[in-house]
C-alpha cells in the first residue's frame, strides 16, 4: 500500500472548521496519500502524533487555530514521537486570528491551502521550508512544565484579547465585525481614556526583565513576545540585541500608543526610538505582576508576585512556508 505523504490533524471545533470541515474531509475521501486524524480536546494531541509518527509522513499540517497550532508544537516538541526528526510543518487558516498561518503565508480557504499543499508535497520541500525560533513558557501560578508556542500577548493587549473573546465573540458576529468592536473600545479605552464597564479595564502593573536588557516596570497598553516575522502592521519589527525573542512594549499614554501605531504603519516601529515604545529582543524574558495574564497562542497563563513567567527561546523547528496567491 502506498504510505501517506501527508499527515493531517484537525481539531473540528476550531472556527473555521465548523464550516469548512465537511469540505476538508471531502478533500482527503479522495486524496488517499493524506492520512487525516481528528481530535477534540488538548489531552488526545498526545496520541495523535504517536499515531502519525507511524505513517511517517513527509508533511504534518495542523488544520485549526493557534491554540491547537500551540498544543501540536508543544507536543511535537517535548513529546518525543519522532526519534529521527519531525517532519516540517504546515498550518491551515481555521482559527479566529490565525497569526500563525498568515506568517507562513497560508491566508484565505484552508481547503485551497491544503490544495496547493498537497501539490508541494509531490516535490522537494527544500525550497520552501523556513525555520521558526519558538518560545518556550514556564513557571507562573500554575507552576506548568514548558509550553512552546510562537506569539505571546501581555499586559493591555492579553486584557484585550479577552475582552474579545469574552465579551465580542458571544455575541455571534463575524469575526471581522468582532474585531472592529473590539478595536474601537481599545481606542475609546486606551487613546481617549473613557471608563466604563463595557470597556476592557486598566492594565495591571508589570515587572518586564530581559536579560542584557534590564528591568521595565509599569503600565503597558501594549505587550508581546514573538518570534513571527509578520508583527502587527508591519511586515517585520527592528530591534536592538541579539535573541531570538521579539519583545514589545507600549506605555499606558495616549501618545505613546499613537507613536507606535503610526511608526508601525509606516513599517519603521523600531528602527526608530520612541517615547514610551520599548523593543528589544533577548533569549529570555521575565514576567511579573499581581494575577496578570498572559496568552500563548490562544491558551491563558497567569503571572503572580513572586512567581514570574518565564520566556525562553527554544530550538527552532521547519515549517513550509506557502507563497502569497
Amino acid at each position: 500500500m502506498k504510505r501517506p505523504r501527508i499527515a493531517l490533524l484537525s481539531n473540528p471545533k476550531s472556527t473555521g472548521n465548523l464550516n469548512k470541515l465537511p469540505r476538508i474531509r471531502a478533500f482527503c475521501s479522495k486524496h488517499p496519500d493524506i492520512f487525516h486524524y481528528e481530535v477534540e480536546r488538548a489531552n488526545q494531541i498526545g496520541e495523535a502524533m504517536a499515531t502519525i509518527a507511524r505513517v511517517e509522513p513527509k508533511l504534518l499540517i495542523i488544520n485549526g487555530g493557534d491554540g491547537t497550532v500551540q498544543a501540536a508544537l508543544t507536543e511535537l516538541y517535548n513529546g518525543g514521537h519522532f526519534p529521527s526528526g519531525a517532519p516540517p510543518v504546515a498550518v491551515l487558516p481555521s482559527g479566529k486570528t490565525n497569526l500563525i498561518a498568515l506568517d507562513l503565508g497560508a491566508g484565505g480557504d484552508p481547503v485551497v491551502a491544503l490544495d496547493r499543499l498537497l501539490g508541494l508535497a509531490q516535490h522537494d520541500l527544500a525550497p520552501h521550508i523556513v525555520a521558526r525560533e519558538l518560545i518556550a513558557l514556564s513557571g507562573g501560578i500554575t507552576g506548568s512544565q514548558p509550553v512552546i508556542g510562537m506569539f505571546l500577548g501581555g499586559a493591555g493587549l492579553a486584557d484585550i484579547m479577552l475582552y474579545c473573546r469574552h465579551r465580542i465573540y458571544p455575541l455571534g458576529f463575524s469575526n471581522g465585525v468582532s474585531h472592529a468592536i473590539t478595536a474601537v473600545a481599545v481606542v475609546l479605552r486606551q487613546v481617549f481614556r473613557w471608563r466604563a464597564s463595557f470597556l476592557p479595564p486598566e492594565p495591571a502593573q508589570l515587572s518586564v526583565s530581559l536579560r542584557r536588557a534590564g528591568e521595565l516596570r509599569g503600565r503597558y497598553a501594549l505587550l508581546f513576545v514573538t518570534t513571527l516575522e509578520k508583527i502587527l502592521l508591519s511586515s517585520e519589527v527592528g530591534s536592538h540585541g541579539n535573541g531570538a525573542l521579539k519583545f514589545v512594549a507600549v506605555e499606558q499614554r495616549p501618545w505613546s500608543l499613537l507613536r507606535a501605531f503610526f511608526a508601525s504603519m509606516a513599517g519603521q516601529l523600531g528602527r526608530t526610538k520612541l517615547a514610551g515604545v520599548h523593543i528589544e529582543e533577548a533569549d529570555e524574558i521575565s514576567i511579573e505582576g499581581e494575577g496578570s495574564d498572559v496568552i500563548l497562542d490562544g491558551e491563558t497563563f497567569r503571572a503572580g508576585i513572586g512567581q514570574p513567567i518565564l520566556l525562553r527561546s527554544a530550538l527552532p523547528l521547519s515549517f513550509v512556508r506557502l507563497a502569497a496567491a
